[in-house]
């Protein structure tokens, strides 16, 4: 009897282990995608079922490092950029800037789905179904990592690099706030606005008003600026496809999940640099 009883218990710490692995493992695809100007990018797209998270990351042809991460218990996304520098031009390092706005659920699947998807080629190359066009954000704060976890808990690793190149836009946080059902002011700490000479101030929080040059037009290097920085994620599954098929009553038709809907989408963001030296590639 007492082994029995050891038995039943052992099978259901077993039973718990794997839950635990299946909630706390990430489930990862390596997607080859081609680009709009024809070269294969090596996609990795991870989830975390537990973290309600999904982690996209690449490289373009030019070097760059671009890392997507979807929090979807925030409503955030947040777009990390890693830039090498040009060393002809006086730059030995590389930069690191941090995107973070609003994002909406149903325009990416969820982590549950993403973690369940799997290849049957993986060395197939993908081409998106629908191309989303690009949004246009002009960034408005400056984010305070260390507050930064009022917006999502993720955002002070993801974006320790790029300290202070970091980045949200006011409507963003109004929206962050009436989702939490908290007032906007409690951003207020996380938050600080460009330098300006004028500014206004909504919800009492600081909105910076005013117009920068762009950067495109300064000649001086040590100028501050507004730069621009297009960031396209080539191929995403942005939704699930549902077929119809007959049901367990006669003449009845049910819905079940038979794929994934693909997607491509560009951000172009605006934003300020103390110099146009950070901002180079903005010519």
């Amino acid at each position: 009897m007492y082994f029995k009883m050891n038995c039943f218990h052992f099978k259901n710490f077993l039973v718990f282990c794997l839950l635990v692995l299946v909630n706390f493992t990430d489930t990862q695809l390596v997607i080859n995608v081609r680009n709009q100007g024809g070269d294969v990018v090596q996609e990795n797209i991870s989830a975390n079922v537990s973290d309600d998270t999904v982690t996209l990351e690449f490289q373009r042809s030019d070097g760059t490092l671009v890392t997507q991460l979807i929090d979807f218990r925030n409503e955030v996304q947040v777009l990390k950029s890693l830039v090498l520098g040009e060393e002809e031009r006086g730059q030995s390092q590389y930069q690191v800037m941090c995107f973070i706005f609003h994002f909406s659920k149903d325009s990416f699947i969820s982590s549950d789905a993403m973690a369940k998807l799997r290849q049957k080629n993986p060395s197939a190359i993908r081409l998106p179904e629908e191309d989303l066009g690009r949004l246009n954000h002009t960034m408005t704060y400056v984010v305070v990592l260390k507050h930064a976890g009022i917006i999502s808990p993720h955002i002070s690793d993801l974006c320790a690099e790029a300290g202070l190149a970091t980045y949200t836009l006011h409507e963003d946080v109004e929206k962050w706030a009436a989702s939490q059902d908290i007032p906007v002011t409690s951003y207020k700490p996380a938050l600080k606005k460009f330098p300006s000479s004028s500014h206004r101030f909504s919800n009492n929080i600081e909105v910076d008003n005013s117009s920068l040059a762009k950067c495109t037009e300064m000649k001086n290097m040590w100028t501050p600026c507004e730069c621009h920085l297009e960031l396209c994620i080539g191929w995403y599954p942005c939704g699930l496809k549902y077929c119809k098929g007959k049901g367990q009553s006669r003449n009845s038709v049910m819905s079940y999940r038979c794929g994934i809907k693909t997607c491509k989408i560009c951000h172009l963001f605006a934003y300020y640099v103390s110099q146009k030296q950070q901002c180079l590639w903005d010519e």
